[in-house]
C-alpha cells in the first residue's frame, strides 16, 4: 500500500507541476512531499525529477515511471469499481434496442425472467431493422444480427447465426423432394427484402464450392417475424437464422432442407451481438443484462 501511495503522490506532482501544488491537493506540506519523492528516487536508484528553485520537470526515467505508475493506478481503480458494482443491486432504467426478429423470438419471451431476477431494473425496449446511433438514441445495449462492422463500440458475441433453409411439413407434402440448391428455383420461396433487386440465395457445399440460386415466391417482407409466421403457415420455403427456427425444427413444425450446405443471403459469417458504448465503467445493469443474454442464447443451443 505504501508503494501505491507513493506512486499516486508522484503522479500528482507530475500533473500539477510542483511539489507545493501536489501537497495542497493531497493535504501534505511541500517538505513532506519532497521527502517522499526523494525516498522514492533513492529506492529506485534513479532520478525522476529535475528540480530547481524555479522549475520542476520530469527526467526521461521519470516519464517512464509515470507512464507505468498511471497504468497500474488506473487498473486498480477499474478493479475497485468493478468489484464494488458487483456487490451493488443493479437498478435503474435500461434502454435496449433490437432487431425485430431477435427481439420478438428471443428477447420478449425471456425478458420476464430477467425482470423477475432484477426487480429494481426497468427495461425500455425499442425494435426496428435499422442501424442506430447508440449515443444519439441514448441506448445502453443494441442487439444486432449479421456481420459486425468495425466500430468504436464494444461487442460481445451471443451466438453464431447460420442460415438454414426450411419449410413446414404441409408445404413439403405436396411437392417433389428438394435434393440440391438448384431445386429451389422451381419452389415458392418466401424472401426477406434486402433490396429492390432479385432475391438470390447463396449456398456453400462441404467442399467449399458455392452456388447462387435466384428464388421467387408469393411473399416478400422486410419483417423477420412475419416471414417466420408465413413459413409456419405452410406458405413456402424460407431462409432463416438457425436460432430463430431451432425449436420449430425440434418440434417438427418446420423441416430443415439441404443440411449438407451452408446458406446465406449475402455473407456466410454472421452472428448475434450485444453492442454497447465504450465506457470507463460498465454499469451494473448493463453488465447483468449482457450476462443474461449470453446465458439465454447458450441455453437455447443445448
Amino acid at each position: 500500500m505504501e508503494t501505491l501511495r507513493t506512486m499516486s503522490l508522484f503522479a500528482a506532482v507530475a500533473h500539477h507541476g510542483s511539489l507545493s501544488a501536489a501537497g495542497r491537493k493531497l493535504g501534505l506540506s511541500p517538505a513532506s512531499v519532497s521527502r517522499q519523492i526523494t525516498a522514492l528516487e533513492e529506492q529506485l536508484g534513479a532520478r525522476l525529477l529535475n528540480r530547481t528553485s524555479r522549475s520542476m520537470t520530469l527526467t526521461s526515467t521519470g516519464e517512464i515511471y509515470l507512464r507505468h505508475a498511471e497504468n497500474i493506478l488506473h487498473q486498480i481503480e477499474e478493479m475497485q469499481v468493478e468489484v464494488s458494482q458487483r456487490e451493488q443491486q443493479p437498478s435503474g432504467l435500461l434502454r435496449v434496442h433490437s432487431r425485430l426478429l431477435v427481439g420478438t423470438l428471443v428477447l420478449m419471451p425471456s425478458l420476464p425472467r430477467f425482470l423477475q431476477a432484477y426487480p429494481q431494473i426497468s427495461v425500455e425496449l425499442a425494435m426496428s431493422n435499422h442501424a442506430i446511433d447508440l449515443a444519439e438514441r441514448n441506448v445502453d445495449v443494441d442487439v444486432r444480427i449479421g456481420k459486425l462492422t468495425e466500430s468504436a463500440l464494444i461487442a460481445r458475441r451471443l451466438a453464431t447465426s447460420e442460415r438454414v433453409v426450411c419449410a413446414a411439413p404441409s408445404y413439403l407434402a405436396e411437392r417433389p423432394p428438394i435434393l440440391a440448391p438448384a431445386d429451389l428455383a422451381a419452389q415458392n420461396c418466401l424472401t426477406y427484402r434486402l433490396s429492390m433487386g432479385r432475391a438470390v440465395w447463396r449456398f456453400a457445399a462441404a467442399d467449399g464450392q458455392t452456388t447462387e440460386v435466384p428464388v421467387t415466391g408469393s411473399f416478400t417482407t422486410d419483417n423477420g417475424p412475419a416471414l417466420h409466421a408465413a413459413a409456419l403457415a405452410g406458405l413456402g420455403i424460407v431462409l432463416m437464422p438457425d436460432w430463430s427456427v431451432r425449436e420449430d425444427i425440434r418440434a417438427g413444425r418446420l423441416v430443415r432442407l439441404l443440411p449438407g450446405h451452408r446458406a446465406s443471403h449475402l455473407e456466410f459469417e454472421n452472428g448475434v451481438f450485444a453492442v454497447y458504448q465504450r465506457s470507463r465503467h460498465l454499469s451494473a445493469r448493463v453488465r447483468v443484462f449482457i450476462d443474461f443474454l449470453v446465458e439465454t442464447f447458450r441455453a437455447a443451443e443445448r
